[in-house]
């Protein structure tokens, strides 16, 4: 590998860190190996195969894009943790990731295989009956030729835009005494898969259907080779993705920088079916690629059609071959028939997403738009669902005379079209709307209440480790804590205080805020344990972990005898095990049928620590340039619950898996006579052990003018 002038001076200790980029391709490849996993139920494979691939194409997009963008720049830039430059980590990322394609064709090809058994098939025109061959000829000159835009590329005919991820058929072409390129684009208002007739369950991909007619489409041309081929585009505006230009209107800023985004440069060439050479060094040469960014594929290059095919096949044929349905229950420390403000008096509430539902928090908000003791309903928003109706009951409460205050991140990235939606459709409901930071985006989970209480001020805290998206709540495993501490309310007033003012300066009794609090204080918690030595003892449960400081500091802890264990899904830069730097450190990742969202830090041992949830994980963006929350857990109960969960994943034997020291991850061990250990199982029976009916709400007598509003709406 060339190490330039500045890997050279390059002070960090790199013994017991690896790359960020190769460690997310580790864990990307544990996703692919749950489509392998005889657990999981035969579409549910499919589907791991369509993440994985949703996964690496939006890598590509992003961080693929940004070290692109890094390899330009005037000045040598190199990784914190291993003293690579950009260019040295492109190298390692395309060679990490063709074994990757082999793995993924493999994967995909014994799925495929096993659900010909239920009938479920994807053919080919050599595949196909003589009536069904008859029909797609028919269905291809009636719907399809007609709509098709197909070009050459010569003197006159310049090469075209290729939109990110779209499909297209390319074609060498012979032209009296020459070659050309002939490219056809599938036209996306098509539908990708075409079912025969008579079946459900058996389909030919649009794709293939325009490569085995594109003989048709040039017709006045010998045609020597076709592929189906995809191009990746760097979907970043600025490797710093946070510094935006403030002079405009923000949301109209926003909106240019949509457009954009599909003509930005690409950076991975994708093709199924061998190309030429005259193909592959015609595309390489018009898309500016190496031939290290060129990639094989035999399986589809985009996998989206998975979960719309999901509803077509019939429910007899796909209960057998997906998860069990499964209802989030109703948390049993809510009660049905007192509002959720009178018992948060009591204690804190906790709710622990999708074995919970979140109709408690909807509750929550939903109760507070109409209590005429409330004054003002205050929420971050990052990421929300299509529909939803928390927007509902933020817009009811600013018709109802609440102060509405909601902050909406517009830069949460592939969501800015939806949150600049959502935007508008509040502000013209009457809430007032800020649009996060300069230079920070903020990505905190905080709701806050404010009501008037026998002439006091009484606030009420929501805070939570995930987005208030009730679509993914119901996939992913987050926290949401409900608190009438005042203290904490006291901090969370100030801080949207602060927000509405830029001010990041501030500080505070109870939360920690990043960019300035959460840092400071999770070392000086770490310097805490490391001054109990072998008595200390430290727990983060994470999405990622990155940080260098925090990476070094945890080895310090390490060293000082601390027992040390990570729950880290995917990303995680510190290597454990390494004899005088982190052998007292132990790393694990669980990656199943939901994603393992929330985030834990726990300070000291299980019955006399310090608990925190959070919405940061330990990476540089989180801890420096994003506005997040951390929250104390006081209450003993609710710290006892979360201790449940920590030794529940920590007992995980089927999903789990643990880091080796070069970064790998293995399985745990399972004795002969026992079955393996599934943590999302368990907590998905215990929870659905203590379920109890949804109560129905009281049917209102409907008025006079209600039945004459409904006769004339």
């Amino acid at each position: 590998m060339k190490i330039d002038k500045a890997a050279k001076l390059f002070s960090y200790d790199t013994s017991y860190s690896q790359n960020r980029e190769l460690s997310w391709l580790r864990f990307n490849q544990r996703v692919l190996e749950e489509a392998v996993d005889q657990t999981v139920p035969l579409f549910e494979q499919l589907k791991f195969v369509s993440i994985f691939t949703s996964n690496l194409d939006e890598f590509f997009m992003i961080r693929v894009g940004s070290l692109h963008d890094v390899a330009l720049l005037k000045g040598n830039h190199v990784d914190n943790k291993t003293g690579m430059t950009a260019s040295d980590q492109l190298s390692a990322i395309f060679k990490a990731v063709k074994p990757l394609y082999e793995k993924k064709d493999q994967v995909y090809g014994q799925v495929s295989r096993r659900l010909r058994y239920y009938g479920i098939q994807r053919l080919k025109m050599e595949d196909l009956a003589p009536e069904e061959k008859k029909f797609i000829d028919r269905y291809f000159k009636r719907d399809v030729l007609p709509v098709l835009s197909p070009q050459i590329v010569d003197t006159h005919h310049p090469f075209p835009h290729l939109v990110n991820k779209q499909l297209h058929i390319v074609a060498t072409l012979n032209a009296a005494d020459h070659k050309i390129l002939g490219i056809i684009t599938m036209p996306p208002w098509l539908p990708r898969i075409i079912y025969l007739p008579g079946s459900s369950t058996r389909y030919i991909f649009l794709e293939d259907v325009l490569e085995h007619y594109t003989q048709t489409v040039f017709d006045m041309y010998s045609l020597e080779c076709k592929a189906v081929i995809s191009v990746t585009r760097n979907a970043d505006i600025s490797p710093d993705d946070e510094t935006f230009d403030m002079d405009e209107d923000f949301r109209r800023h926003m909106q240019k920088i949509l457009k954009k985004r599909s003509r930005l440069a690409p950076v991975r060439l994708e093709h199924q079916d061998a190309l030429d050479d005259f193909l592959k060094t015609c595309l390489m040469k018009r898309l500016n690629l190496s031939e290290d960014q060129v990639f094989y594929s035999k399986s589809p290059l985009d996998m989206s059609y998975v979960y719309g095919m999901q509803d077509k096949i019939p429910h007899s044929i796909m209960r057998d071959l997906l998860y069990p349905e499964f209802t989030p229950c109703i948390p049993e420390m809510f009660l049905a028939q007192e509002s959720i403000w009178k018992q948060s008096q009591h204690r804190d509430l906790l709710l622990f997403y999708p074995y919970e539902d979140m109709s408690e928090f909807l509750r929550m908000v939903h109760e507070a738009s109409e209590d005429p003791s409330v004054l003002s309903i205050k929420i971050v928003l990052y990421r929300v669902a299509a529909k939803s109706k928390l927007m509902d009951y933020l817009c009811q409460a600013a018709e109802n005379g609440k102060e509405v205050t909601v902050l909406i991140e517009l830069r949460a990235r592939f969501d800015e079209q939806n949150n600049i939606n959502w935007a508008e459709y509040l502000e013209n409901a009457g809430c007032k709307i800020i649009y996060g930071l300069e230079g920070y985006k903020v990505h905190s989970k905080i709701c806050l209440i404010t009501r008037q209480e026998k002439g006091q001020i009484r606030y009420l805290t929501q805070v939570g480790t995930g987005n208030y998206n009730e679509k993914t709540a119901a996939l992913y495993t987050d926290l949401s804590m409900i608190t009438a501490d005042q203290t904490i309310g006291e901090d969370a007033a100030l801080f949207f205080k602060n927000i509405a003012i830029a001010n990041l300066e501030d500080t505070y009794e109870k939360l920690l805020v990043a960019p300035n609090g959460l840092k400071p204080h999770l070392m000086k918690m770490i310097d805490d344990e490391i001054a109990k030595g072998k008595r200390g003892e430290i727990f983060f449960k994470l999405n990622s972990l990155t940080e260098r400081d925090m990476i070094d500091k945890l080895s310090e802890a390490s060293c000082a005898g601390v027992k040390i264990t990570l729950l880290i899904r995917g990303i995680c830069c510190i290597l454990p095990g390494i004899e005088g730097k982190t052998e007292n450190i132990e790393v694990r990742s669980i990656v199943g049928r939901f994603l393992e969202h929330s985030r834990i830090y726990r300070f000291g041992e299980p019955d006399s620590c310090k608990m925190y949830i959070s919405s940061a994980d330990l990476m540089t963006r989180n801890l420096t340039r994003r506005v997040e929350l951390a929250c104390p857990v006081q209450d003993p109960a609710l710290k006892a619950k979360l201790n449940h969960m920590i030794q529940i994943h920590m007992n995980d034997t089927a999903k789990a898996r643990q880091m080796n020291p070069d970064g790998t991850y293995a399985m745990l061990p399972v004795k002969e006579e026992e079955i393996p250990f599934n943590s999302q199982k368990y907590f998905m029976e215990e929870y659905q052990s203590h379920r109890r009916e949804r109560p129905q709400p009281e049917q209102k007598p409907i008025s006079f003018w209600e039945k004459i509003k409904a006769l004339f709406s």
